[in-house]
């Protein structure tokens, strides 16, 4: 019935006089693009190699890579010039925002002077949440207010009597983290944690990233002393990650996840592991490795993380909806299709399925169906 329905839609428009062509789509406007925006090597080497994974799959004539600054809070005028620069190609249909620093809504509003049509996918925003959600199209976020309970709930699985809360100003003024901290704070009262809210040196401040690492170093070991082995530590910045994993691992404590919970996200380096070139982008041998490491430190059991890397997931899945879209013409926010793409990169690493909300500000009531928490479930190591 479906083809007979499309044979006489077809005869129909080839034989009548004076109706109007049928609209291109977008992919058959000419070289179409996509551009992903990540932060550097230093800052999160994860989104970085994600990009490059697109480019590979889809070639350096579709995709088109850029960076924000490192020290991003002072470069904000970067940020944007970055981000605009890349959507100024008009060949570029969507835009890959992962992260999205502060600095990010300012440069979709330059975009959207000239460039009503773009696709814009942000993941891991950093800023207001209703902020982001009215700017981009579509906003892809690990649920922070459901690791709120998740992750002490998962710290006192594995043994943990006290969590340590590793942040700083600047991200204690992120809506979504300071709310997370506040249920990391009720649910550890809850289960019978003792909450230590600690303060680290932001690693966009003078001191940089190493001085960050530096004080995460020297502070583990003072924790465990005054409060114990049985200790789970948790730090709000991606470069606190892996000097934060060398010093539990040192002494013994527990980490139940990291920021953006992956598999790789500070684990290789922490556990020495080298990946051969071969198996960068194979995780199930990557996760194998690490549980071996795992054990020979005597840590099995204490280290946990989600089966799959969230940034990565965001934007690799990220721009093959943002292909889809071009290709397909559906609307911008497509639920079945952004389901059908996040499961898709699921199901290349993990049989665990992952819940998917949108975000409601608890303040106002108001609901962003464009912004969307996933959470998945852990990995134990």
């Amino acid at each position: 019935m479906k083809k007979l329905l499309v044979v006489v839609l077809v005869l129909t428009m080839a034989f009548s006089v004076g109706c109007a062509p049928k609209a291109p789509t977008v992919a058959e406007q000419g070289n179409w693009k996509i551009g992903i925006v990540t932060g550097t090597v230093a800052q999160n080497e994860e989104e970085f190699r994600a990009a490059m994974n697109v480019q590979a799959k889809y070639g350096e004539d579709r995709v088109v890579l850029q960076t924000y600054p490192e020290k991003f809070m002072d470069e904000q005028e970067t940020v944007i010039s970055n981000i605009v620069g890349v959507a100024s190609d008009p060949d570029v249909k969507a835009l890959i925002i992962c992260q999205g620093v502060p600095g990010t809504s300012a440069a979709i509003d330059k975009v959207r002077e000239t460039r009503e049509d773009i696709l814009i996918i942000v993941g891991t925003s950093g800023e207001d949440p209703s902020m982001i959600a009215e700017r981009a199209d579509l906003v892809l976020m690990a649920d922070e207010l459901g690791m709120g309970v998740a992750i002490p709930t998962q710290a006192k699985a594995q043994g943990a009597t006290t969590f340590v809360h590793y942040s700083f100003p600047r991200h204690m003024s992120y809506a979504l983290l300071a709310e997370r901290r506040d249920i990391f704070k009720a649910t550890c009262e809850e289960i019978g944690l003792e909450f230590v809210d600690a303060t680290a040196p932001d690693p966009t401040g003078d001191a940089g990233v190493s001085g960050t690492q530096n004080f995460i170093l020297e502070d583990v070991p003072k924790m465990v002393a005054e409060y114990g082995a049985d200790t789970a530590f948790f730090g709000t910045n991606c470069a606190m990650q892996p000097a934060l994993i060398t010093a539990i691992i040192d002494e013994k404590a527990i980490y139940p996840q990291p920021c953006c919970p992956s598999p790789v996200h500070g684990f290789p380096s922490a556990l020495n592991l080298d990946v051969p070139e071969d198996k960068a982008g194979d995780f199930p041998y990557i996760i194998d490795e690490l549980t071996k490491l795992t054990a020979e430190a005597g840590m099995t059991g204490r280290l946990s993380t989600w089966p799959v890397p969230v940034n990565m997931m965001f934007i690799e899945a990220g721009a093959d909806y943002a292909i889809a879209w071009i290709e397909e013409g559906f609307e911008k926010v497509d639920d079945d299709k952004l389901e059908e793409a996040l499961n898709n990169y699921l199901s290349t690493m993990t049989d665990q399925g992952a819940t998917i909300n949108y975000y409601t500000d608890s303040s106002t009531g108001t609901e962003y169906k464009n912004f969307k928490m996933i959470l998945a479930g852990f990995l134990d190591f």
